[in-house]
């Protein structure tokens, strides 16, 4: 069974029976630059992936030629050009809150019990590197270039690529991608390791992700939560803080139907061996 979800940026795309879901960048025209409309969409796509409980993984995707070549820098200084050039308290403030507000699908996509895989093909500029620096794993075609754009635009990156790629590829890679802004092939952050695998034609990307994502969700959904939950807070603990709280996991969320149903099928097994 499949379902189909329309925004004005976004398109979702459920495929239930396998328990995945596809959330599309849908502007092709513009190469899927992060106009405000993304911003203000993307925590509502997330909530309803977080809320679909016949949903464990979510691939993102860019339709059109790019995945995506960041924030629409023109729109976005032509809405908010009067608090950034403002001198007052109370609009410092106000673009403190919309930075904030810009963030929030993004820490909805980290902190979700759902697993989010990045399917990533030609440009994945500024903002696109914040969206894929925020899913739990990164697939890329070939022909992939990113950058960590900002630097050239004169901003310092506040959409967490900062604070998500040093636990992804280290803060040595992090500072020289930060510090360049330059572009960097699919090979180099492969080699980083932002990316967990490389497909060599671009038609390809979409099937591997599809197929990654179906074998990541045939594992217990609680499971793979939990998962999620202790690698996010090993970020921020030392070893023998997170083996604490991953105790505290399994005695509380051990004993699921999907643990209950895999021990009686072990039981079925051993007794079919044993007779």
């Amino acid at each position: 069974m499949q379902n189909k979800t329309e925004f004005q940026f976004f398109q979702v795309e459920k495929q239930y029976d396998k328990k995945t879901a596809i959330i599309y960048l849908n502007q092709p025209n513009t190469r899927n630059t992060l106009e405000w409309q993304f911003w203000i969409e993307l925590p509502s796509v997330i909530e309803e992936i977080e809320n679909d409980s016949n949903i464990s993984v979510a691939i993102i995707a860019g339709k059109g030629k790019s995945f995506s070549i960041g924030l629409d820098l023109v729109e976005f200084y032509d809405k908010f050009k009067d608090i950034i050039q403002s001198q007052s308290a109370e609009d410092r403030e106000t673009l403190f809150q919309t930075i904030l507000k810009m963030q929030e699908g993004l820490k909805k996509i980290i902190t979700g019990k759902k697993i989010y895989i990045a399917a990533v093909h030609k440009h994945c500029y500024g903002g696109g590197l914040d969206l894929i620096a925020a899913c739990d794993l990164r697939i890329a075609s070939k022909n992939a270039i990113v950058s960590l754009r900002e630097t050239k635009v004169g901003i310092v990156a506040d959409m967490g690529s900062l604070n998500r790629l040093p636990f992804i590829i280290g803060f040595g890679a992090t500072k020289l991608m930060a510090y360049t802004g330059r572009d960097f092939t699919a090979e180099e952050c492969f080699e980083m390791g932002l990316f967990e695998k490389i497909v060599e034609k671009e038609e390809d990307l979409l099937p591997q992700a599809i197929q990654l994502a179906e074998e990541i969700a045939s594992n217990p959904s609680i499971v793979l939560w939990g998962i999620k939950q202790v690698l996010n807070y090993m970020e921020t603990h030392n070893t023998l803080d997170g083996m604490n709280y991953v105790a505290l996991w399994n005695s509380t969320f051990l004993d699921s139907k999907e643990f209950r149903s895999i021990i009686e099928n072990f039981i079925k097994k051993q007794k079919k061996r044993n007779e």
